[in-house]
């Protein structure tokens, strides 16, 4: 069985490792789809103003967030940085400003 390329390098020398694939050259793991699509070009996700957001894209909150566990509070307009797109209810893996990392909803942020 062959190895698809890197979706991220386009590297030949991925391996796979249960139900993963793995790029040694960028450390780029991806889960293979059942349509032979990776989960990179099947996961869409939209900003409440209906744009598309990808990796490495700046959003901002468009409203006032309680931190669960916790008594802070993000406000409205803290700058979010898009580390990665996730499958699930909180779709985006993100670096907060002053905060750090967390997952929040597509939902309550707009691209920047």
């Amino acid at each position: 069985m062959s190895c698809p390329a890197c979706p991220k390098c386009h590297s030949t020398y991925t391996y796979e490792d249960r139900e993963l694939f793995i790029c040694p050259e960028c450390s780029h793991e991806w889960k293979a789809a059942a349509d032979g699509a990776t989960d990179d070009e099947v996961l869409s996700v939209k900003d409440a103003n209906g744009n598309m957001l990808v990796e490495g894209d700046n959003a901002t909150l468009i409203k006032d967030l309680k931190v669960k566990g916790s008594s802070s509070v993000l406000k409205i307009g803290t700058k979010v940085r898009i580390k990665r797109i996730v499958n699930g209810d909180h779709n985006i893996d993100c670096h907060v400003d002053k905060v750090g990392e967390m997952m929040l909803k597509s939902e309550f942020v707009k691209k920047s």
